[in-house]
């Protein structure tokens, strides 16, 4: 089996097209950082009868998630670096619903890709007890769920301890992405995230996005206004219109292509 890692914004996946019997299976065993080729998880791409393309992304875990906005910027670019279309603008099935993608292009390659991530549902803020502790948050839905929590100084949360906690809180009887918010500035946040089923990432597009629908809300950042988010990985740039329509433009990079006998 022929892979492709990539990676937007640190946010690495093993990229494959076609769909194998066995993809949770397989996530597992190649998304181990010792004994496989190292990862965050899965991509699986077909075609699709309802868009250009289908993605499905299985998490290191072998758990399935919904949407990954990292990984669908790098589902632009690989099936347009390998010619399976000539397109710049895609439309990608997820189990989510239906992305459209527009690909920046320079030299033949996918640089940058501006992703239209659909609605984000800002809910009422929701006071979890963990441990003890009482922490506010903000539940979003970007297709999957968020818990985007604001906090004076990001580099004292303790993500590692706290994080399990989160996605695991019965409030959350699925799972929960959990994402901590720094607010530096108008328009321009740091955010760390601790993903449902990977643990810590560099890097969560849904997460992004699900931040800045929280940090307008709250009116730390402004409508139909580029918001930097930093991550451990790098910034992406997130605007929430005043429909709460939301759209994201980072890069996406390929690593290395692999195979294997699994």
């Amino acid at each position: 089996m022929h892979f492709t890692k990539m990676h937007g914004l640190g946010n690495d996946y093993l990229y494959v097209y076609g769909e194998p019997e066995n993809p949770s299976e397989l996530s597992i065993k190649l998304s181990e950082r010792h004994f496989g080729a190292g990862s965050d998880g899965m991509i699986w791409i077909s075609p699709s009868r309802v868009a250009d393309f289908k993605m499905r992304i299985f998490n290191a875990d072998g758990s399935e998630a919904m949407m990954c906005g990292n990984g669908i910027r790098c589902v632009g670019k690989y099936v347009y670096d390998k010619g399976y279309t000539d397109k710049k603008q895609l439309k990608i099935e997820t189990l989510s619903g239906i992305r459209t993608l527009d690909l920046q292009v320079s030299s033949g390659k996918v640089k940058s890709v501006t992703v239209d991530m659909g609605k984000a549902v800002a809910s009422e803020d929701l006071t979890l007890d963990i441990e003890g502790q009482s922490l506010t948050c903000t539940p979003v839905s970007v297709g999957n769920p968020h818990a985007v929590f604001f906090v004076e100084d990001i580099e004292k949360v303790e993500l590692t301890k706290i994080g399990p906690k989160i996605e695991r809180h019965e409030a959350f009887p699925d799972g929960v992405n959990a994402e901590f918010i720094q607010v530096l500035g108008d328009n321009e946040l740091r955010m760390r995230v601790w993903e449902r089923g990977s643990g810590i990432t560099m890097a969560c597009g849904t997460g992004a996005c699900a931040s800045t629908m929280a940090a307008v809300k709250k009116k730390f950042c402004d409508y139909d206004t580029p918001v930097s988010v930093h991550l451990d990985g790098g910034t992406l740039k997130i605007q929430i219109s005043h429909d709460d329509n939301v759209t994201m433009t980072g890069p996406a990079e390929t690593i290395y292509e692999g195979e294997t006998d699994l």
